[in-house]
C-alpha cells in the first residue's frame, strides 16, 4: 500500500501515556509520578494515566482512583484507561465499564476504552453495538484497538468495524496499535474519507513518524522524553523539518531499543531512562512487569547524552569513538 501524502506545517495533537513510578520496594512513587506529571504538562503533551504505561491493567480500581484524584488535582485536560478483569470466555459486562467511564468522567478525564475478552470476544455487529452502548452515559470517549503484544485480550477491528465507530459521535477518536504502518496508513485514508476530525491516535511506538502523515497520537514512548517529542512536534508546525527529523530519528533509535521483545518490558526502560536523566529516584516498576537487562544502560545513557544536546543546540551530540 503506497503511503499517504505528507502533511507538512500541521499542529500534532500528543499524548503521552504516563509512566508510575515505583520505590526500590515495590510502592508506588507518588512524589515522582507528581513530578512526572508536571513535566509532561509542562512540555505541552496531554497526559494519558492508567494505561498500560503506567499499570493500569495491573492496578486495582481503588489504585486507579487514586490516580486519578492525583491528576484531577491538577485541573488539566487528561485522559484515562477505563479496565475490566475478567478472562477468556467472559461476558461482555457493560456495566464494570460505566463504572469505570463515569469514575473517570467525574474526575474530570476523558476515558479510554481498554479491551477485555468480553468486549473483544463479540461479533463486529455486537461491537459495534457495544460501543455505541458504552458512549450512553458520557459526553465523549476514546476507542481503542491494539494487538495482543500490548494486552493479553487485545484485538484489531476489522476495517468495517473501523468505519462504523466513525460514526459512533461520543467516539471522538481511537488509538490504533497494531504496529502495522499499512493499516494504520488504511484507516488514515478512511477517516478522511468519513469523518476528518476524528482523532487517529497512532499508538506505533516503532513508527512515530506517523504523524507526517495526519495521525496524532498517544504513545507510551512519549514518556521517556516529554521534551523531545514536544520540541520535534513544535518542529514540525514550524516547518523546520531538519530539527524534526534530527528528533524523530534519535527518538525512534529509542523506540526500537524499548519496544522490542518482550515489549511490556518496555516500561523498566522508561523507568531507567528517567533515572538516569534524574527524573525519578528508583527505576523499579510493577512486580508483574518484565525487567530488561543491565546491558540496556549503556545505549540509553548514549541516547540521554544525545538527546540533551539536542534539547540545547538543536543539532545531535557527536558519536563518541570508542578507544
Amino acid at each position: 500500500m503506497k503511503p499517504p501524502p505528507v502533511r507538512r506545517n500541521r499542529a500534532i495533537t500528543g499524548i503521552s501515556a504516563v509512566l508510575l513510578p515505583f520505590t526500590a520496594n515495590g510502592l508506588i512513587d507518588w512524589v515522582a509520578f507528581r513530578g512526572h506529571l508536571a513535566r509532561t504538562i509542562a512540555s505541552g503533551l496531554m497526559p494519558a494515566v492508567n494505561m498500560d504505561t503506567g499499570f493500569g491493567p495491573a492496578l486495582t480500581a481503588e489504585r486507579r482512583s487514586e490516580v486519578l484524584a492525583v491528576v484531577a488535582r491538577l485541573g488539566v485536560p487528561f485522559v484515562a484507561g477505563a479496565h475490566v478483569r475478567d478472562g477468556p470466555g467472559a461476558r461482555f459486562a457493560l456495566d464494570s465499564y460505566r463504572v469505570e467511564l463515569d469514575t473517570i468522567v467525574a474526575h474530570g478525564g476523558m476515558p479510554i476504552v481498554f479491551p477485555s475478552f468480553g468486549l473483544g470476544g463479540l461479533g463486529n455487529d455486537e461491537l459495534v453495538a457495544a460501543h455505541d452502548a458504552l458512549g450512553r452515559d458520557v459526553d465523549r470517549y476514546l476507542a481503542f484497538e491494539l494487538g495482543p503484544m500490548f494486552h493479553a485480550a487485545g484485538r484489531v477491528f476489522p476495517l468495517p468495524v473501523f468505519d462504523a465507530l466513525l460514526g459512533i459521535t461520543k467516539i471522538v477518536g481511537l488509538k490504533h496499535s497494531s504496529l502495522d504502518r499499512a493499516q494504520e496508513w488504511e484507516r488514515l485514508a478512511h477517516r478522511d474519507a468519513i469523518r476528518g476530525e476524528f482523532l487517529l491516535l497512532s499508538g506505533n511506538d516503532l513508527a512515530i513518524d506517523m504523524v507526517v502523515y495526519g495521525s496524532d497520537y498517544l504513545l507510551g514512548l512519549s514518556t521517556f522524553a516529554p521534551d523531545g517529542f514536544a520540541a520535534r512536534d513544535a518542529a514540525w508546525a514550524e516547518g523546520d523539518e531538519a530539527t524534526f527529523w534530527a528528533f524523530n530519528d534519535l527518538l525512534q533509535y529509542l523506540g526500537q531499543l524499548a519496544f522490542r521483545e518482550p515489549v511490556p518490558a518496555y516500561r523498566h526502560d522508561a523507568a531507567m531512562f528517567l533515572a538516569l536523566r534524574g527524573w525519578i529516584p528508583s527505576d523499579a516498576t510493577h512486580p508483574t512487569s518484565p525487567a530488561r537487562p543491565d546491558s540496556d544502560r549503556l545505549l540509553l545513557v548514549d541516547i540521554a547524552r544525545r538527546l540533551d544536546a539536542l534539547l540545547l543546540h538543536g543539532r545531535a551530540a557527536p558519536l563518541t569513538p570508542r578507544a
